[in-house]
């Protein structure tokens, strides 16, 4: 039987999420410095990234190895 230590389980799923939102918060900060360069509004982009931002700590509310899979950035 395979025990799986879900403390280090949540470990890995957050280190994975901040791999996965890597890209997706470089691409939010080109957008950002456009609409900033050309006075758009940011209150989208920075609610945008605030939710990546965010993503990791939503690991401590899991309570299943199911929970941990289905997490996306």
């Amino acid at each position: 039987m395979i025990t799986v230590n879900f403390d280090k389980a949540k470990t890995v799923t957050a280190d994975r999420l901040r791999q996965e939102r890597l890209p997706k918060l470089q691409d939010l900060d080109v957008q950002y410095q456009r609409a900033l360069e050309s006075g758009a509004n940011t209150a989208d982009i920075v609610a945008q990234k605030q939710v990546l931002r965010d993503l990791p700590a939503s690991v401590d509310t899991c309570t299943t190895l199911t929970e941990l899979k289905n997490l996306k950035a």
